[in-house]
C-alpha cells in the first residue's frame, strides 16, 4: 500500500478554487457553487476533460490546488467476496488514478471500506462469528482478488468503524442546522425537503421520488424521502455494533460514513468523487445533501460513475443472482486477460460479459505480446511528442478514452512487426504499462494457462519432442497428427531455425 499521507498536510491550503470565497478565507457560509460549464469543443485547451455526472457533460479538469488531486471512490461493503461487476468499476478507477499520476499530478486516492452494515451483521450472525473476524477476512479476500487483477491499492483505505466520532460530529451539525431530527423510533434522520437542490446529481425531482417505488414507507419518519443518519440499537443486535451517542446507543447509517471520511482525509471539497453505477442514487445524492448541508460548500467538483457489467441484458449483481466471483473467473482465465477485457471498454460504457468476449480479449492481448516476443523492446522513456504517444495522451485526456488507447497499442504492435524496431516495441510496452498491461515476459503470457486451457506445459513439451522425433524419422504423417492434436487443444506451434515454440490460442 502507498504511504499514509498525513491528514494535516492534506488539509493545508484546501481549495484555491471551486469553492465559495468565505471557505477560501477559512469561513464556510455561502451557498455551494457548481463547477463552471465547459466551453465549446473548439475552444477547449489541450488538457484533461472529464465527463461530470453532475452537469452531464465533459468539462475541462481544473484541480482545487494546482498539481494536486483529492480523489475519493466509494469502496466495498465487506460481508462477502467480490464479483466481476465490482472489478469492472474498480478497474476503471484504477486506470483513472494511474493516468492522473502519469500526467504528473500528486494524487491522494482514498477508497473506503464499509465494515459496519446491516448485511455484515446478518452474515456474521449466520456464520456465528464476530463481526470483526468476518470483515477482516473479507478485506483480505478483497485485496487478494484486486491484487490479482493489478488494481493498485489506494493511498488511504479508511474503515467506517474508525470514523464514528467524525460521523457523530457531522450529524450533530446537521441537527443544529435543522437538517436532521430524531424520530420516535430513536433513529436520527436527514430531512430531505429542507436541503435545496436534492436530486441534482440523479436528475430526480422530489415529486418523482415521492411517487417512486424505491422509497420505503416508514411511519417514524416525517417524510418517506428522509434517510437515516444514525440507527438506534436493537436489543437483539451484537454489542460490537453499538456506539454511544447523545441520541442513545446505535450505529451510523450507510451514507454518512463517506461524507465524514472524505471530509476528514481530503477536506470538505473533493476534486473527484467516483463510484459504481448504482451509487449515483441514493448514496451519492445523499452524500451531497449531508456534506453540503453541513459545510455550505461544494462537496465534489467532478462526479464520475463507472458503467455496469451486464450478463445478458441485466446488470451483474448479487441481488439478481447473476454474478461471478472474481476468483472463480480467474480459475478459468488469465488475470491480465480479464483486465484487458475491462480496460479496452470505456469506463462509462456498459460491458457485456460472455465467454466469447473473454476469448476475444485473450486473442487480442496475445497479438500484443507476440509483437513484444518477436521484437524485443528497448527500455525507453515515453516521448509524448511521438505521434503514437501523442494520440494515446489525447485519448486519455478525453475522459479516459481507453478504447482509442488500445487501438494505438495495436498500431504499435503492427509497426513493430513491420519495422523490427525495438524502440517501437519499447513504446508499446511503456504505453501498455500506463494501463497496467504488457509488463510480463511475453512467453510467460503466451504459454500461460489454466486447467480449462488444455494440456499442461509439460504435456505440450513432450508432444513437441515426439513430433521432432517423427520428423527426423520422416514420419511426416505422425508429425502432422501431433500438430493437429495440439491445435485442436488450442496450442499453436511455430517452427523456426532455432526450433519449435508454442503458445496458447
Amino acid at each position: 500500500m502507498r504511504g499514509q499521507a498525513p491528514v494535516a498536510h492534506l488539509k493545508r491550503g484546501i481549495l484555491q478554487q471551486g469553492l465559495c470565497p468565505k471557505r477560501r478565507a477559512g469561513q464556510c457560509g455561502s451557498k455551494p457553487q457548481q463547477p463552471q460549464v465547459a466551453p465549446t469543443k473548439s475552444s477547449l485547451p489541450a488538457m484533461l476533460t472529464i465527463y461530470n455526472s453532475l452537469t452531464r457533460q465533459k468539462q475541462p479538469f481544473t484541480p482545487i490546488e494546482p498539481g494536486k488531486i483529492r480523489m475519493y471512490v466509494c469502496g466495498m461493503t465487506v460481508y462477502d467476496l467480490c464479483h466481476l461487476g465490482h472489478a469492472r468499476a474498480f478497474l476503471g478507477f484504477d486506470v483513472v488514478q494511474r493516468w492522473l499520476r502519469a500526467s504528473g499530478y500528486d494524487v491522494t486516492y482514498v477508497r473506503n471500506i464499509t465494515d459496519i452494515d446491516d448485511k455484515i451483521i446478518r452474515r456474521a450472525q449466520e456464520n456465528s462469528e464476530p463481526i470483526k473476524a468476518l470483515t477482516e477476512r473479507m478485506i483480505g479476500e478483497m485485496h487478494r482478488d484486486f491484487d490479482a487483477l493489478g488494481i493498485e491499492r489506494p493511498d488511504l483505505e479508511p474503515r467506517a468503524t474508525d470514523y464514528v466520532p467524525q460521523m457523530l460530529d457531522m450529524i450533530d451539525t446537521l441537527e443544529h442546522k435543522g437538517l436532521a431530527y430524531q424520530a420516535s423510533d430513536g433513529d436520527v434522520n436527514y430531512a430531505v425537503r429542507k436541503f435545496v437542490g436534492y436530486g441534482k446529481l440523479s436528475g430526480k425531482s422530489l415529486d418523482d421520488l415521492r411517487a417512486g417505488e424505491r422509497v420505503a414507507v416508514d411511519t417514524a419518519k416525517r417524510d418517506p424521502l428522509d434517510f437515516v443518519l444514525w440507527k438506534a440499537a436493537k436489543e437483539t443486535e451484537p454489542a460490537d455494533t453499538k456506539w454511544t451517542s447523545r441520541w442513545g446507543k446505535g450505529r451510523p447509517g450507510w451514507h454518512i460514513e463517506c461524507s465524514a471520511m472524505s471530509g476528514a482525509l481530503l477536506g470538505q471539497t473533493l476534486d473527484i468523487h467516483g463510484g459504481g453505477p448504482d451509487l449515483r442514487f441514493p448514496h451519492h445524492e445523499n452524500e451531497i445533501a449531508q456534506s453540503e448541508g453541513a459545510h455550505d460548500c461544494t462537496f465534489a467538483n467532478y462526479w464520475m460513475h463507472a458503467g455496469a457489467l451486464n450478463v445478458g441484458s441485466e446488470k451483474m449483481s448479487k441481488s439478481l443472482g447473476n454474478y461471478f466471483w472474481i476468483r472463480d473467473v480467474l480459475e478459468k482465465h488469465d488475470a491480465e486477460v480479464v483486465r484487458f477485457f475491462v480496460v479496452r471498454s470505456h469506463y462509462r460504457s456498459q460491458v457485456n460479459y460472455t465467454e466469447d468476449l473473454i476469448h476475444d480479449a485473450r486473442q487480442g492481448l496475445a497479438r500484443l505480446y507476440t509483437a513484444l516476443r518477436d521484437v524485443p523492446p528497448e527500455s525507453i522513456e515515453i516521448d509524448w511528442n511521438d505521434p503514437h504517444a501523442a494520440r494515446f495522451q489525447a485519448a486519455m485526456n478525453d475522459d479516459f478514452n481507453t478504447p482509442e488507447t488500445v487501438a494505438v497499442l495495436f498500431e504499435l504492435a503492427n509497426e513493430a512487426q513491420r519495422t523490427r524496431s525495438g524502440k517501437v516495441s519499447g513504446l508499446l510496452k511503456a504505453l501498455g504499462g500506463v494501463l497496467g498491461l504488457l509488463q510480463r515476459e511475453p512467453m510467460s503470457f503466451l504459454q500461460a494457462g489454466t486447467a480449462s486451457d488444455g494440456p499442461s506445459a509439460e504435456e505440450i513439451e513432450t508432444l513437441i519432442v515426439k513430433r521432432v522425433e517423427a520428423k527426423k524419422a520422416r514420419n511426416f504423417a505422425e508429425a502432422d497428427r501431433i500438430r493437429d492434436e495440439l491445435k485442436a487443444a488450442g496450442i499453436l506451434l511455430e517452427d523456426s531455425a532455432a526450433g519449435t515454440i508454442w503458445r496458447r490460442a
